[in-house]
């Protein structure tokens, strides 16, 4: 018996009114798999996040997730598939405190009875959001604020999480302490999408790489062997 991947895109097009984005990409991440979506600024990588996630619908080709159909249906019903999406920057509400904003989120995703071991959660997956429960969300540093947003995502370690561009204005000590928790829920059976411009903590945390250009698929295969790619071509050094 064939088990079907987590997320399989087949030749999908996608376009923003006239402008055409992407064109016919291929992927597929397997179940409890890490794969690195490689890029340059503005060649299609957030398009393929928001087609995977349910944010875009394709303008043709398919999106599968766990062998369902998906194409074209709403973002709620990609969620209840057990589709995560964490967009690029930082999404906190400012004027509350970092558990306030945790509260906030895990009510309205695992419920009441939730908040108090999903609070527990993020603390342990995020020990300096422990230390400024209490501080208010605005104030914090840019990676902080980073880290709380990927707090209420992470926390519920969905089936699938597409995660775009995660070390976007982070500096480098962050990036790790991020990609340390990725690769947590990903060994406690998270599938992974990563999509980003640096390459090196990607590749270190996926088994898989997928090269885009200006909305072409332009090479895929093991991470090893990815950065040997990277090298070559006009991905030096992103």
């Amino acid at each position: 018996m064939t088990i079907s991947p987590m997320l399989e895109l087949r030749d999908v097009e996608a376009s923003y009114g006239p402008f055409r984005a992407l064109f016919g990409v291929s992927l597929t991440v397997g179940r409890g798999e890490a794969v690195a979506l490689l890029g340059a600024n503005g060649v299609g990588k957030t398009t393929v996040a928001r087609v995977a996630s349910g944010l875009l619908a394709p303008t043709s080709g398919t999106v599968e997730v766990e062998g369902i159909d998906m194409t074209g249906r709403p973002t709620r019903d990609f969620a209840r598939m057990g589709v995560a999406h964490a967009p690029e920057g930082r999404s906190v509400f400012g004027t509350l405190t970092v558990e306030e904003n945790l509260t906030l989120s895990f009510r309205a995703s695992l419920g009441r009875g939730g908040v108090g071991p999903g609070l527990d959660r993020a603390y342990e997956l995020f020990p300096k959001l422990g230390d400024r429960r209490n501080q208010i969300a605005g104030t914090l540093s840019g990676g902080e604020q980073r880290m709380l947003s990927l707090a209420r995502v992470m926390v519920e370690s969905p089936p699938l999480l597409v995660a775009d561009e995660l070390s976007l204005g982070l500096a480098p000590i962050i990036v790790n302490e991020v990609y340390d928790v990725l690769a947590t829920i990903r060994d406690a059976g998270t599938s992974l999408l990563i999509v980003e411009q640096q390459i090196a903590p990607a590749l270190r945390l996926c088994s898989r790489a997928v090269l885009l250009d200006r909305g072409v698929v332009t090479w895929e295969g093991d991470a090893d062997a990815a950065a040997d790619v990277v090298a070559s071509s006009l991905f030096e050094g992103a």
